[in-house]
């Protein structure tokens, strides 16, 4: 895990944006797609990294990788 690293995980109702091996998150939001801008944006102004997003299920759903971070499993798709 990078130092950049940021997950987008449920908190209670709303979803938070945490940092790996710190319990408080670094903010909380009302919807999953606020908190994923917020955790991209904080990822690529600290110099790249991961951001993996958890759905509501529990299970990791989707991660991306934020410029200039190097991914080293680049996607085969389009969709990111």
């Amino acid at each position: 895990m990078a130092k950049n690293d940021r997950f987008v995980v449920r908190h209670g109702n709303d979803w938070a944006v945490k940092k790996g091996g710190i319990a408080r998150p670094e903010g909380v939001y009302g919807t999953q797609s606020a908190a994923e801008r917020a955790a991209k944006e904080t990822v690529r102004e600290s110099g790249g990294g991961e951001v993996r997003i958890q759905g509501r299920d529990g299970r990791w759903r989707d991660s991306d990788t934020v410029s200039p971070g190097r991914d080293p499993f680049p996607p085969r798709d389009k969709r990111n």
